[in-house]
């Protein structure tokens, strides 16, 4: 991802929860220039974060299985992104 997609992203992406002070018409454009994949990738993980590492909660958040979810994370992993450890 390049520096400038995770600095718009990370924008709006907070781990507080969506920017709701921001309309499409504002997040869209700092969206453009990003692939889809790393936008998918900074939801992941920034879902990850909100939810403290409970897989099952932010799949279900993503609208995703839990199968999917553990194997983004395994690719995300595998390409050097720390990924959120779950809570004990």
């Amino acid at each position: 991802m390049s520096q400038e997609s995770v600095v718009f992203t990370s924008a709006v992406f907070s781990p507080q929860g969506p920017a709701t002070s921001l309309t499409p018409e504002q997040i869209v454009p700092l969206l453009v220039g990003s692939t889809v994949g790393e936008i998918e990738r900074e939801l992941v993980l920034q879902t990850l974060s909100r939810c403290q590492g409970n897989r099952t909660h932010a799949a279900r958040m993503l609208g995703v299985s839990i199968r999917t979810l553990r194997n983004k994370i395994r690719l995300y992993s595998a390409d050097g992104t720390g990924v959120h450890a779950p809570a004990d």
